[in-house]
């Protein structure tokens, strides 16, 4: 197994990407902290795992809260004395609207759950990555990095942009210290984060693009899997990808390539 004795925090692991990823970082040897926004759904994926014959423990905590996240990681320590992965997944879609109606509470939502979150996660765990090394991955996205053709996702995009220069930076001054930072930018993946986005008033700001062989050219516009994004996360948290950092990966099908 490839990451057996190695301890791994998932944050966002009650469903989609977090959830695929916990259950594949755990069938190879990780003991993981499958950190999620709701009870039940951190309960549920560490039965999953248990239930494969992994280790996991649940852990609840919103992102975007100092307190919360201080506290979980330090529940990660004293179970296990030691972290090696961290997968920043969590993420809201927030609200997509034009400029003049989103409000400035709504963009402090997305901002705060997606790029504050993100910043505490990989803060409190950075003192106990560096006592051996190990693998950040971050979730991005295809919007803000590639895509800005999703009209009224302004404050998504922007958190997703920030992401990209937050793990360049964090890769550059953690190298030292034998931690590699890595940027994962999915497109359209099947996943239930679309059934959380607002969308209000969208089609007066719109510019109309047609796609009639579809978005996604590699599979005809078939979205992607969280299976196959998981398998990527994998990829970076091992050590086949030891040479890799501050890099950022589309996983798309060149949809972004297409759609930008």
């Amino acid at each position: 197994m490839q990451l057996a004795g190695k301890v791994a925090l998932v944050t966002g692991s009650g469903s989609g990407i977090g959830k695929a990823a916990a259950k594949l970082l755990a069938k190879e040897g990780a003991k993981v902290a499958a950190l999620a926004h709701k009870e039940g759904e951190a309960e549920q994926i560490v039965a999953e795992i248990e239930g494969d014959g992994g280790e996991a423990i649940p852990l609840i905590a919103d992102i975007s809260q100092q307190d919360m996240m201080q506290q979980a990681i330090q529940q990660i320590a004293d179970k296990w004395g030691r972290l090696d992965i961290v997968f920043a997944n969590a993420g809201i879609n927030g609200v997509w609207a034009p400029i003049e109606e989103l409000t400035p509470e709504e963009w402090d939502k997305t901002i705060n759950v997606n790029l504050k979150g993100t910043f505490l996660t990989v803060k409190y765990a950075v003192p106990y990555l560096k006592k051996q090394g190990g693998s950040v991955i971050i979730t991005s996205s295809v919007n803000g990095t590639r895509i800005f053709s999703n009209t009224g996702a302004t404050a998504y995009s922007c958190s997703k942009a920030a992401q990209v220069a937050f793990t360049k930076m964090v890769a550059l001054e953690l190298a030292e210290h034998r931690i590699r930072v890595n940027v994962i930018c999915p497109g359209a993946i099947e996943t239930d984060i679309d059934e959380n986005t607002e969308r209000r008033d969208l089609d007066k700001v719109k510019e109309p693009v047609e796609f009639p062989e579809g978005e996604i050219p590699l599979t005809d516009g078939k979205p992607g899997t969280s299976q196959q994004v998981a398998q990527l996360v994998l990829f970076l948290a091992s050590d086949a990808s030891s040479h890799i950092s501050g890099t950022e990966i589309w996983i798309d099908g060149a949809q972004s390539l297409l759609q930008g």
